[in-house]
């Protein structure tokens, strides 16, 4: 795949990284659907809309699906049914426009860091050469959001020509400014580009395929006694003709409008897009390019490629579907689809509010079955609560009359999406003067040695780096203030640095006599899971903060309280309890979104694994950095992929499928060399091993590849000389587990005092 844009550090869940999670089927609390019912009539007897389409669903089931009011008021009375067609407007962009270049992006036919230009040579000058094709689907083209009608009423032709001598409003790249105008450049894009018009390829391409046998351009007459009307334009009722005018002076076929469809049909796309790009064996991308385009580039304005997250627009997505990870799109006549990855949920809501004299609004509406599906959910007030949740849910009143540092990063959010940063901003009677941030910033995308100090957008507060100069808050960062307060995302390893950080800024509050809060957080993998050596005492550094194991089993208000203790601290501390979960549950068992806790921690799975394979990242090895799954893929140059999976299979390690492959990092270590290596598959997390799998790919890669292999800078992660000998002896991985078991015996009686769940 010849992809130019590579997925990019992400900050948010990739759009399908649930898709293999065991996440039961149906919505837990289905009683609360009931008000969409109740806000549809509602808006309906309020003028929103004659009449409206609403199912919604989860992974594979439909758990809600009814039509209401009426289709059709003029001429005459018709009742809304199921299987309505529906003008949809703007949702067209994604679900024909988007998904066609991704199609053709894909197979190598278009590069998404091209300029347009490349493909349309008439498309230049005033500036458009510079647009490339990605900023037209994050809609950051500097093109116009509609050129006059009067350029389309000389035929395609002509609007073709003037829509390619339009100045460009603002640099390319520079800013979000919703265009029609660039989505009708990528429409003819895909025409030029395939040879194909865009209803041909989208048919042929998409549709077909999916089985979605009523969605078209310019549908049939056949269809035209199911099509909801729209608006009365010249004195008739449009009936089967787009509703844009655009469009509509294009012949009825363009990239921002023009497409028809059903409930049913959108179904099964939404669908296709929550299991990857595959619908009934039958696949329309790959999941790499499902992700790719659902989750959001750095500087992206709340779009992802063709769909909307959280711009202004995304009022579909009510309250609680999850924010920043759901991605969905609404159209002008009334229409939206939203789809949940985190929880796998969907929604569709079609209506022809513009039916009969344009005047209904239901963007209000839309919000309100969004909520509905949200609660049914449990996603507003029932699961698992983190800590920033208890918080708000007691008014803040543990802050309140004081002034406030706040130790967080993009993680720090509550399940819907809102932030710490926000939330305690905006909290009665708390005075959030300062924010800190560790390692990656505060927005979890900085991949780079030292990060500097800036100013949140938002708030306008200073951002101290505790990932720079200093990785402490110094007396003078701290002057000023009564208490840090911490919520970080941390995810059970203990070289991932985020517990460092927490503790050097507890010992710092101590000293300069601030209170301490943590409001907690799951340990994603689990706290019942505890392996590994502990590091040697005379070892303690930024990445072995403590004398714990390499996956420690514990929350960060858990280990808050532990190193209270150990430290001796006269700390004031304060730990605000998740509620509703326990020690045996993974993040995907909770109600609380995986957000991506750094540039390459991109999956529950990356973090499961993390422990072994992370281990050996500061040898010459690559953990696959640089590819679309890093933790899941290593390898080097010198690396015999099939010799090393032989082994390693021979090794008896449970949970695990690990099969040969070679890869290219794009960055990192190896960067553009091809290596040999292994994949990792995980066929049982409960019984994986994680520390287990990293002593034995390092003894076995000592073994097998000594030469190349540099096995002592394990000990860089691994902080232990005694087990770190063992290794380079090329003692048994069951010898060198064996070492340790006093003292992670020892530890788990140390720390029961400080536990806080079951």
């Amino acid at each position: 795949m010849n992809f130019a844009l590579r997925a990019a550090p992400a900050v948010l869940l990739p759009a399908c990284a649930a898709l293999t999670s065991s996440v039961p089927a149906g919505f837990p609390h289905p009683e609360e659907l009931r008000w969409i019912e109740i806000e549809v009539e509602r808006g309906i007897r309020r003028g929103a809309c004659p009449g409206a389409v609403v199912m919604a669903g989860r992974w594979d089931r439909t758990l809600y699906f009814r039509a209401f009011g009426n289709r059709a008021v003029e001429p005459v009375t018709e009742p809304m049914t199921k299987d309505t067609v529906f003008d949809l407007a703007s949702v067209t962009k994604p679900v024909a426009t988007a998904l066609s270049v991704m199609i053709l992006a894909e197979r190598g036919k278009v590069r998404l860091r091209d300029p347009v230009s490349r493909y349309l040579p008439e498309f230049r000058g005033k500036g458009k050469e510079k647009i490339t094709v990605r900023q037209l689907l994050l809609h950051q083209g500097g093109l116009t959001p509609d050129n006059p009608l009067r350029d389309y009423r000389d035929g395609p032709g002509k609007a073709w020509e003037r829509i390619c001598d339009l100045p460009l409003l603002y640099p390319p790249g520079t800013k979000f400014k919703y265009s029609d105008v660039g989505f009708i450049v990528l429409g003819k894009l895909v025409e030029r580009v395939s040879g194909m018009r865009l209803d041909r390829f989208a048919r042929k391409n998409i549709f077909g395929p999916l089985g979605m046998k009523e969605t078209s351009f310019l549908p049939p007459r056949s269809l035209r006694p199911r099509i909801a009307p729209t608006q009365r334009v010249g004195g008739k009722i449009l009936r089967g003709l787009v509703h844009d005018p655009r469009a509509r002076l294009l012949g009825g076929v363009a990239g921002h409008a023009g497409l028809f469809s059903t409930a049913r049909d959108l179904s099964r796309l939404c669908r296709m897009l929550l299991h990857g790009g595959i619908l009934e064996g039958v696949r329309i991308l790959e999941e790499r390019t499902v992700r790719l385009m659902t989750t959001p580039p750095p500087h992206s304005f709340g779009r992802a490629l063709g769909w909307d997250l959280t711009s202004a627009y995304s009022s579909p997505r009510g309250h609680w579907l999850t924010k920043g990870v759901s991605f969905g799109h609404s159209g002008f006549t009334g229409t939206s689809l939203w789809i949940d990855p985190a929880t796998g949920a969907w929604v569709i809501f079609l209506s022809n509010r513009v039916h009969p004299d344009g005047r209904g609004n239901v963007i209000a509406l839309r919000r309100k079955v969004g909520d509905a599906v949200g609660r049914a959910l449990g996603l507003d007030r029932r699961g698992t609560v983190p800590g920033i949740e208890v918080l708000a849910h007691q008014d803040f009143r543990l802050l309140r009359g004081l002034r406030v540092g706040l130790v967080t990063n993009h993680t720090g959010r509550t399940r819907d999406g809102r932030s710490d940063i926000d939330l305690l901003f905006h909290a009665p009677g708390v005075k959030l003067l300062r924010l800190f941030s560790p390692e990656h910033g505060i927005r979890g995308v900085k991949d780079q040695p030292l990060v500097p100090d800036t100013r949140d957008e938002r708030t306008g507060l200073p951002v101290k780096s505790l990932y720079g100069k200093t990785r402490r808050p110094t007396r003078e960062m701290l002057r000023g203030l009564d208490a840090l307060v911490f919520d970080i995302q941390d995810i059970g390893t203990r070289f991932y640095t985020y517990i460092s950080t927490m503790l050097y800024c507890m010992e710092e509050a101590s000293k300069s006599g601030l209170k301490f809060f943590v409001l907690d957080r799951p340990d994603p993998i689990g706290g019942h899971r505890v392996f590994g050596p502990l590091p040697d005492p005379d070892k303690l550094s930024f990445t072995a903060c403590e004398r714990i194991p390499l996956v420690h089993g514990m929350t960060t208000g858990e280990l808050a309280r532990l190193f209270r203790a150990r430290r001796k601290l006269s700390l004031d501390l304060t730990v605000v309890p998740v509620k509703g979960w326990r020690r045996n549950q993974w993040l995907d068992e909770t109600d609380i979104p995986w957000v991506n806790p750094s540039p390459n921690m991109r999956s529950l799975r990356a973090a499961a694994l993390y422990p072994g394979v992370g281990l050996l990242e500061a040898t010459n090895l690559s953990v696959g950095r640089g590819t679309p799954t890093p933790f899941e893929i290593l390898g080097a140059p010198w690396v015999d992929g099939k010799r090393l999976a032989s082994a390693l299979e021979e090794a008896g390690l449970e949970g695990l499928s690990i099969t040969p492959c070679r890869f290219t990092p794009k960055a990192s270590k190896f960067k553009g060399e091809t290596c040999g290596g292994i994949r990792l598959r995980i066929t049982d997390r409960e019984a994986l091993r994680p520390v287990k799998l990293g002593i034995v790919l390092a003894e076995t890669l000592e073994r097998l590849f000594g030469k190349d292999f540099q096995v002592e800078k394990v000990d860089r992660l691994l902080k232990n000389d005694r087990v770190q000998a063992m290794i380079e002896e090329g003692l048994s991985p069951a010898r060198i587990r064996a070492s340790w078991k006093k003292d992670l015996q020892a530890f788990l009686a140390e720390r029961k005092p400080f536990l806080l769940y079951e």
